[in-house]
């Protein structure tokens, strides 16, 4: 997953600005799957406050639902406790709060390798995986 600081954002010069062509935003109170996808090739979803969780829905149906294999980008309260989670769910992308810290993002990104549970990025659960190698 990317990181991105808020500020980086809203810089004319920087070269994270969204490109508009092909950016669709969706409003957490929207159902993703009623959305028009062709052309798409960014989403971007956004958490109001750290407490409303209905972006990580939206991402999870965009991608197994829907099969979005665009860029999905987590804006507004995002706050790196969150970042584990939003990978798992789905997004590429996320512009940590402008409180946040980019290092310790990462570190919170790089802290596991894998999980027991399988999600939208790790298809099969640990077990699985470790079945298959035992029988192999």
């Amino acid at each position: 997953m990317k990181l991105i600081a808020t500020q980086a954002v809203n810089t004319p010069a920087t070269a994270e600005k969204i490109p508009q062509t092909g950016t669709l935003t969706i409003p957490n109170d929207v159902n993703p799957l009623e959305s028009d996808l062709a052309g798409v090739t960014s989403i971007v979803l956004n958490f109001p406050k750290f407490t409303d969780g209905r972006a990580f829905t939206q991402a999870v149906m965009l991608r197994k639902r829907a099969g979005f294999k665009g860029e999905i980008r987590a804006t507004g309260d995002v706050l790196v406790d969150q970042l584990q989670q939003m990978a798992r769910s789905g997004f590429d992308v996320a512009e940590l709060r402008a409180d946040q810290d980019l290092a310790a993002g990462q570190r919170q990104l790089d802290r596991y390798s894998e999980f027991y549970q399988a999600d939208v990025v790790q298809k099969a659960p640990h077990f699985a995986k470790v079945t298959e190698k035992v029988t192999a």
